[in-house]
Formats: structure tokens, C-alpha cells, sequence
């Protein structure tokens, strides 16, 4: 499990660097790798890592499978925190594509998932912000 943290941080690093196309064969080694393991939960992170990094090289409609899937898996098996932080993704992926109905359902949503498991305001700011934020663009 060591390797693949070490990896998801490879791959993350490689995506805030722009490093795109490495970016996407470390992230994809790391959902290889968690598929190993047999954790269900446990293969969330590294799925949820390889959208951001097709969100990045604009794949948006396969960012959105994938983040939908982890949505809905995560709701099917009452993983909370991360049905809300699969949502809060997809709902960058829907703002940057300026579909900001969509982008404000999911960020709504992910503020209340996150209140309802008691998070702290910390913890509920950046929600709150891409909440804020896609407000100001809807109707425009």
C-alpha cells in the first residue's frame, strides 16, 4: 500500500506540473495497482486521481464517467465523504465545461453531505467557495 500512496503522489505531483501525459500512466499504474488489492473503497482515491487528471487534459466526458461512477458507487455503499468529494470533482469538471446548473447541484450537494457527517467550517470552505463562485456565474 506504501507504493501505491507513493504513486498517487507521483501522479498528482505530475498533474499539478502539467505534466499530463505522465501524469495519466502514473495515475493509471495506481488504479491498476489499488485493483490488486481487492478494496473497493481503497480503488476510490487513485479512480478519483486519474479523473482529475483527464479534467486536466480536457477529457471532460470521460472525467465525467468516471466521477459519476464513483458517485454512485460511493452512494451505494454509504461512503459519505467520498460520495461528496466524487461530487465536488465532477462538479469542477461540469464548471469548467460552463454548465453551471449542474456544477452548483453537485457542489450544493456535496456541502450538505458534508455538513450532515459534521464537518468542520474548515473542512466545508472550499465547497462553500465553488458554491459561491458558480452562483455568481449561473444566469449570466
Amino acid at each position: 500500500m506504501r507504493s501505491l500512496s507513493a504513486l498517487c503522489e507521483k501522479a498528482w505531483l505530475l498533474k499539478v506540473a502539467g505534466q499530463l501525459d505522465e501524469a495519466l500512466d502514473v495515475a493509471n499504474q495506481c488504479v491498476r495497482l489499488a485493483r490488486f488489492t481487492g478494496d473497493r473503497k481503497g480503488l476510490m482515491q487513485p479512480r478519483m486521481l486519474r479523473a482529475q487528471v483527464l479534467q486536466f487534459r480536457g477529457a471532460y466526458d470521460e472525467a465525467l464517467h468516471e466521477l459519476s461512477s464513483l458517485a454512485n458507487e460511493a452512494h451505494t455503499h454509504e461512503w459519505t465523504l467520498l460520495e461528496a468529494l466524487a461530487l465536488q470533482h465532477r462538479g469542477r469538471v461540469y464548471f469548467d465545461q460552463g454548465e453551471y446548473g449542474p456544477a452548483l447541484a453537485d457542489f450544493r450537494t456535496a456541502v450538505r453531505l458534508r455538513t450532515d457527517l459534521g464537518a468542520t467550517d474548515e473542512q466545508l470552505e472550499s465547497a462553500l467557495i465553488a458554491v459561491a463562485v458558480t452562483e455568481s456565474f449561473v444566469g449570466r
